[in-house]
């Protein structure tokens, strides 16, 4: 090994260096004092040196690498998922015209309109509809020309009468020929519709009939006036219907019934204060089409006479009846006479005791309810 300001060179490749005056140096390849030519003692080039920039450079390179590889994987995520056939394995895409097409087989709307009858409803009216435009240019108008103003009318005394039906369909509730005024506060009938065919003004404060409160209406099958306080009726407040079938007057104050027109089918008027005195005399005999008459709940004395052969449903109940003649419901000459259609007597409720007039029911097809003992 070399002294004097020389290095000494163990193994090949520049190892194992000991420098005269300094540490030992392991590894690091020095150039000789005083050379100038750029290269170490090994011969290879001092450019060399720049090696820690190059490493520098190539793990840049590797982590802008490392970044991009996440950022592909988040674009492949965005990926619009693929779609599930198993889905529409079912659907039978061959027949969905043929569904379509079948359609009206199933649901036969052709013949909707004559499901309902459309000719009791009043025609509508369009109103703000702009006038037909007249055929002669003459009657135009002309531009930059006023209208001459209207000469003005003397006022009228007499006040405008709104149309008829009308009344009744802005407080009630008109549906075809039926007429629905339920609990809507009325105290008296509503001017009705000429074509009216079904009344009903149940649960008002209608305190009375007038005569003309159902003039003209000769449709007028149904009255039900349940539930009001209907003290009076005039005489002739159903007298004049001739298509009356059905008077229903329950939970009210009278204490008369009025005339009755002889097609009435069915009275229902219970829970009154009808006494014996608020019947006329024979009131029911020329009701020959009289099937239902419901008299429960009055002040009645004894059982109204003589009763038409039609009538089925006799209800006296809760009265004040104590006694009954032998014609009352039989022809006490005649045995042979025989009521089938009677077979609902109800006279509970009262006083009588029906064991006391064995010979009043032989021609009823069954006993009356009420006490016999």
């Amino acid at each position: 090994m070399e002294r004097g300001g020389r290095h000494a060179w163990g193994q090949p490749g520049g190892r194992g260096c000991v420098d005269e005056d300094g540490p030992r140096c392991e590894g690091v390849p020095t150039a000789p004092a005083g050379s100038t030519d750029g290269r170490d003692v090994s011969g290879h080039p001092a450019g060399r040196r720049m090696r820690p920039l190059a490493w520098v450079g190539i793990a840049s390179l590797c982590l802008g690498a490392a970044w991009a590889v996440p950022a592909q994987e988040g674009s492949r995520n965005v990926e619009k998922p693929k779609v599930d056939l198993a889905l529409y394995e079912n659907l039978d895409l061959d027949n969905y015209d043929l569904t379509l097409d079948s359609y009206g087989d199933v649901d036969n709307l052709s013949n909707y309109e004559e499901l309902y009858d459309y000719g009791d409803i009043a025609p509508k009216i369009e109103v703000g509809t702009l006038a037909p435009r007249p055929k002669d240019p003459e009657a135009l108008p002309k531009v930059g020309t006023t209208a001459p103003a209207p000469k003005p009318q003397p006022p009228t005394s007499s006040p405008v009468r709104p149309a008829q039906g009308l009344p009744s369909c802005l407080l009630c509730l008109c549906i075809g020929t039926s007429v629905y005024c339920d609990d809507a506060d009325l105290e008296r009938i509503p001017l009705l519709p000429p074509d009216t065919t079904y009344l009903y003004a149940r649960f008002n404060r209608i305190s009375a009939i007038r005569a003309g409160d159902f003039t003209g209406l000769k449709k007028l099958k149904r009255i039900d006036l349940t539930s009001n306080s209907i003290a009076w009726a005039d005489a002739d407040a159903f007298r004049l219907l001739p298509s009356l079938q059905e008077l229903i007057l329950p939970e009210n104050r009278l204490t008369a019934l009025p005339e009755l027109p002889r097609s009435i089918v069915r009275l229902d008027a219970r829970l009154n204060r009808i006494p014996s005195t608020g019947l006329q005399p024979e009131a029911f005999r020329d009701l020959k089409q009289l099937q239902f008459l419901h008299l429960s709940d009055n002040q009645l004395d004894y059982v109204p006479t003589p009763l038409p052969e039609s009538l089925r449903s006799l209800h006296l109940q809760n009265n004040n009846i104590q006694t009954m003649h032998k014609d009352t419901f039989c022809d006490s000459q005649d045995h042979s006479h025989v009521r089938r259609a009677l077979e609902d007597i109800r006279l509970d409720g009262n006083p009588i005791n029906l064991s006391l007039f064995p010979n009043a029911y032989f021609c009823l097809p069954r006993l009356p309810t009420g006490r016999f003992a």
